[in-house]
């Protein structure tokens, strides 16, 4: 793309970006979600009190955070399966079901059938 391409797809996306906040700033709904961020933050400051402390008030059980952690939060490790097929012998140890033999015996044997192969190692 030549210097010249650039300059005008740049000029081009910076008027349609001024368009929009033009929209934007037209917009009621958006004028009072300001006018209400400004009179809380006053609230606020007023009665010395943070965000946290506001959450804390509206939400005490914290269940918004609560959410947040539990969705973030470490996952438990999950256990090693090991299948032993009957017919041949073979031992296959996996953490997950997505494993190329096991699909395999579960396609020609039955989901049912290999899952009753599968002891829990840990």
């Amino acid at each position: 793309m030549s210097m010249l391409q650039e300059y005008r797809q740049i000029e081009e996306t910076i008027r349609e970006l001024n368009e929009r906040l033009q929209s934007l700033s037209n917009d009621d709904k958006l004028k009072k979600e300001i006018e209400f961020e400004e009179k809380l933050r006053s609230l606020m400051g007023q009665y010395n009190k943070s965000l946290k402390d506001v959450v804390g008030i509206l939400d005490p059980d914290n269940k918004v955070a609560a959410g947040k952690k539990a969705a973030t939060g470490s996952k438990r490790a999950r256990k090693v399966k090991q299948y032993k097929n009957p017919n041949t012998g073979e031992v296959i140890e996996t953490k997950g079901g997505n494993h190329k033999t096991l699909k395999a015996w579960k396609e020609q044997y039955g989901a049912d059938k290999v899952e009753s192969w599968m002891t829990i190692l840990g």
